[in-house]
């Protein structure tokens, strides 16, 4: 049985469509959002954030299950991801306007920085903290000021100011929730749990503690430790 699966995907392989799965997983998780421009758009963004995280998961899913990475995929991926975050964060800046839009545009500016700079590949992967990061908080901070009835602006200008920080950052975050799911169940769960904090408001808060605790701690750790090694460079 498992000769015959390798033999269908290899013979696969050459077919257009097989090869270019993860490639359509990539460009659906971006056109939804077209909704967010129709009236009353904003009312779509939690949906939409989930989905499109849940796209850009499954891309890369499919881009390894199946053999099917190319470079053109990957470079496709950080531009889609490219667009659809710096939509989502401006549609949450236009909505509040004020102050929160004047941070959105800044890391709107950070994520295309980000994305622009994975397309060159001399370029060392690893640093800064990932896109989907700051879309991920900035859901969590909608829905606990939602749930807490609590004017969201201070906290999304704080996620946005501190992302357009960690984005660009030289070091890597290391213990990022979705950075530490390494396998497709662990994936799953990452995207189960969005759903379930936007779903199950007694939940919540334990699982958007647990994201925000681990990236403030992954961003002071390693921090320190890149100040670190800065100072012992300097140092010799």
């Amino acid at each position: 049985m498992s000769n015959l699966l390798d033999k269908y995907l290899e013979k696969s392989q050459g077919n257009f469509i097989y090869r270019n799965l993860a490639n359509v997983t990539s460009i659906l998780g971006v056109l939804p959002l077209m909704l967010l421009f129709m009236e009353d758009g904003y009312r779509y963004l939690i949906p939409l954030i989930i989905f499109n995280n849940f796209m850009d998961d499954l891309d890369g899913l499919l881009a390894a299950k199946l053999n099917i990475r190319s470079r053109f995929g990957a470079d496709l991926d950080n531009v889609c991801d490219a667009v659809a975050h710096v939509a989502l964060t401006l549609a949450v800046g236009a909505h509040f306007g004020g102050l929160v839009l004047m941070t959105s545009m800044i890391a709107a500016a950070s994520v295309i920085l980000r994305a622009t700079s994975r397309l060159n590949p001399d370029v060392v992967a690893g640093s800064g903290s990932p896109t989907n990061e700051l879309m991920r908080q900035m859901l969590f901070v909608i829905l606990l000021t939602q749930m807490f009835d609590v004017e969201p602006g201070l906290y999304l200008v704080l996620i946005f100011m501190l992302h357009s920080v960690t984005m660009v950052a030289p070091f890597k975050l290391t213990i990022l929730i979705r950075g530490l799911a390494k396998t497709a169940t662990a994936v799953t769960f990452v995207n189960v749990a969005l759903v379930a904090a936007w779903l199950i408001p007694a939940v919540t808060p334990l699982i958007a503690l647990v994201f925000i605790t681990t990236y403030l701690y992954s961003f002071i750790a390693g921090g320190r430790q890149w100040l670190r090694k800065r100072a012992n460079k300097t140092f010799y």
